[in-house]
């Protein structure tokens, strides 16, 4: 899984007041928490760009005013109205103590059934998994070349090595479903044929 380095800054007071004063200064209110203590930091809002703004799970080097932390980010909040950042949690994370992080899917191969007119629908973009910080890969691949119409790719079908997947084992990942441009061919030939019966039958007047 990548990684991704930022730094943050002390926060010397904690309240309402003070993380309105950091808003306003392009900073988000941010809280370090699962080490021993809780820590409360800020951050540059720009920072944010390879955490947030970024389809791929990552790993996050924090350096709170020179120590650095092992982290992921666990929660964010935004405006309701700008949808800016206003608050983010952060969790810390050690080698050898497993975490649970979401991690999205990479679909991989040509499905079949989209090839004969089927349209491949996403039903999970991300995936659920609890592994040691060194076994995190970047996306979960999940290859559709088997799939016809029909057809789907449930978590239970996926292994990664070092990952127990947490989502249920039934949960549809990817489905391949019949549309109208698909399925229709037959049913149009059929109408055409019925219409053609229909007229040669019909008495003439």
């Amino acid at each position: 899984m990548k990684t991704v380095s930022v730094s943050g800054s002390l926060r010397e007071n904690v309240g309402k007041k003070d993380a309105k004063e950091l808003r306003r200064q392009g900073k988000v209110p941010c809280v370090l928490y699962g080490g021993k203590e809780q820590v409360s930091f800020s951050m540059a809002d720009l920072d944010f760009k390879d955490i947030i703004y970024t389809p791929e799970a990552c790993l996050i080097k924090l350096d709170i005013n020179k120590k650095v932390y092992d982290v992921i980010l666990q929660d964010a909040q935004f405006h309701p109205v700008t949808g800016k950042i206003i608050h983010c949690d952060f969790l810390q994370i050690f080698p050898d103590k497993p975490l649970k992080i979401e991690i999205p899917i990479k679909v991989s191969g040509n499905s079949p059934g989209v090839i004969k007119g089927g349209k491949l629908i996403t039903k999970l973009r991300k995936l659920k998994v609890k592994g040691l910080m060194d076994a995190l890969p970047d996306n979960i691949d999940v290859n559709i070349s088997k799939l016809n119409i029909a057809d789907s790719v449930k978590v239970g079908q996926l292994a990664v090595e070092g990952l127990e997947f947490l989502n249920p084992a039934n949960a549809v990942v990817v489905i391949v479903k019949m549309t109208r441009g698909a399925g229709d061919v037959g049913d149009e030939d059929e109408d055409a044929d019925s219409e053609e019966t229909a007229q040669e039958a019909a008495p003439e007047e």
